[in-house]
């Protein structure tokens, strides 16, 4: 570290927020993206509500397959 950077008055955790929840971005194809905007442009919805529906529902069937 350069001498000229003054750490004294720092603060550690400043900006810690305990059970923070971080939502990941999620890169799609884009032929993947592109088939699902027409889907969701089609009923109406935005983009992310029908992935989220779509993965929902696998979710659904990968735990119903488990049991």
């Amino acid at each position: 570290m350069p001498a000229e950077i003054d750490f004294s008055k720092g603060e550690r955790g400043k900006f810690h927020r305990p059970g923070a929840k971080l939502n990941m971005p999620i890169y799609l194809d884009a032929q993947v993206q592109d088939v699902l905007a027409e889907i969701a442009t089609a009923k109406g919805q935005e983009l992310s509500t029908l992935v989220n529906e779509l993965l929902k529902k696998d979710i659904e069937l990968i735990q119903m397959a488990r049991n």
